[in-house]
């Protein structure tokens, strides 16, 4: 249960971290790229888990760190595609605003 929780507040945190950076940040709120982290993360070490990595010591290691590199990158993934598309969407409602009058 210890594994589940640092490794869905590691990936949470990866998320925080992607909004953070993401130049297109007010677009979208900074819980959708944690939570999409998070939810790929734990998805990913149950999936290991039920593969059996962790019954040897030399794999147990596999499902922590996949884990977080599979969340970090589901992170980095939705923030820089749903930032770019609502910004894009934005410019382009924007502009048929604009148009009108």
């Amino acid at each position: 249960m210890v594994a589940l929780v640092i490794i869905a507040l590691t990936a949470g945190a990866f998320g925080a971290i992607a909004w953070a950076v993401d130049k297109y940040r007010h677009t979208f709120g900074a819980l959708l790229p944690a939570g999409v982290a998070v939810v790929a993360a734990l998805l990913v070490w149950i999936i290991t888990m039920a593969v059996g990595l962790d019954n040897n010591a030399g794999t147990a290691w596999i499902p922590w760190i996949l884990s977080m590199v599979v969340g970090g990158a589901a992170a980095w993934a939705t923030a820089g595609f749903v930032g770019r598309t609502r910004h894009t969407r934005q410019v382009e409602r924007t502009n048929q605003i604009l148009q009108m009058h």
